[in-house]
């Protein structure tokens, strides 16, 4: 009785020139800046997608009589205008927080414990 041999593995496929490895772009002198700027990026492009989708939907809705497009370009309440800025104030200060002071995360304690660190 005979044995077949195994399959020889695919041989791998070459890379394209225009996919060989290149060095990452470096803009800043700490590459961790460059990183954010990337995050940055990404997080304006999603917005701008946001938007469209945005403005598509109140296309959609004003064109089936769903949404009354000049309602939305009126002036809101003084009541509604001060929950908006209340709101808009919270978010600001939940986003902006690690830049205005100590860093809520402060890392493990060595002990890779969830219990509070006390200051």
């Amino acid at each position: 009785m005979t044995r077949k041999a195994a399959p020889a593995p695919p041989a791998p496929k070459a890379k394209r020139p225009d996919q060989a490895k290149r060095p990452e772009q470096v803009f800043f002198d700490d590459p961790a800046i460059d990183r954010l700027m990337g995050v940055v990026m990404t997080l304006a492009s999603e917005q701008y997608v946001l938007r469209d989708r945005v403005k598509a939907l109140e296309e959609q809705l004003a064109s089936a009589g769903h949404l009354d497009t000049a309602a939305l370009a009126t002036a809101p309440s003084a009541e509604k205008e001060a929950a908006a800025r209340t709101d808009a104030d919270d978010f600001a200060r939940t986003i902006l927080q690690p830049l205005l002071g100590r860093q809520q995360a402060l890392g493990a304690s060595g002990r890779h414990t969830l219990r509070k660190r006390r200051a």
